[in-house]
């Protein structure tokens, strides 16, 4: 496991999800100094820090450690019609990136 992709890997979802540090600080409760520590790797999380964060994006802890590199996306809310869509996307994203 490589810590060091904690950073990088919470900068991406920050920014994927159109948050600017302080947005991102001010919704899970961090100063956005924090923030910038986590990403630049001068700091990392505590445990509980590190699950808030996750179910903040929808993601597990395994995927923000740089452990797993395979989002996870919360379809508990989504009817079955829903979720077909979804798939049919993901996977029509997919065979474009692999032409």
């Amino acid at each position: 496991m490589n810590v060091c992709d904690f950073g990088a890997v919470l900068k991406q979802l920050r920014k994927s999800h159109n948050l600017t540090q302080e947005e991102l600080g001010l919704r899970i409760g961090l100063s956005k100094a924090v923030v910038s520590k986590y990403e630049n790797g001068m700091g990392y999380p505590t445990f509980d820090m590190l699950i808030q964060i996750a179910d903040y994006f929808g993601v597990t802890t395994d995927y923000l450690l740089g452990v797993a590199k395979n989002k996870t996306i919360d379809v508990s809310s989504l009817n079955e019609t829903q979720i077909e869509t979804v798939q049919r996307v993901i996977a029509e994203f997919n065979r474009d990136n692999n032409r």
